[in-house]
């Protein structure tokens, strides 16, 4: 932000990046159209859709504390090359 503030991610976000990278190291092992391929595609997107939730949860949750602490905000499009 402008007044030197860094937001850190949220901590749960951390293990579950971990535990995304190990059940796509065990679905790579897996062989395609097995039941075992579908479990653990179907457990994988599970976290991936849980990731994603709680992402734009905590977004939502920076956005909307920002605006009730703030009067204006202002956003600035700057013409970097």
């Amino acid at each position: 932000m402008s007044n030197g503030d860094q937001i850190d991610a949220p901590k749960p976000l951390k293990k579950s990046i971990q535990r995304l990278r190990r059940l796509s190291k065990n679905l790579s092992r897996k062989t395609r159209g097995s039941k075992r391929y579908e479990r653990a595609r179907i457990r994988k997107a599970k976290l991936q859709a849980k990731l994603k939730e709680t992402r734009s949860d905590f977004l939502h949750k920076l956005s909307t504390q920002i605006i009730h602490d703030n009067q204006v905000i202002v956003l600035e499009d700057l013409n970097v090359s």
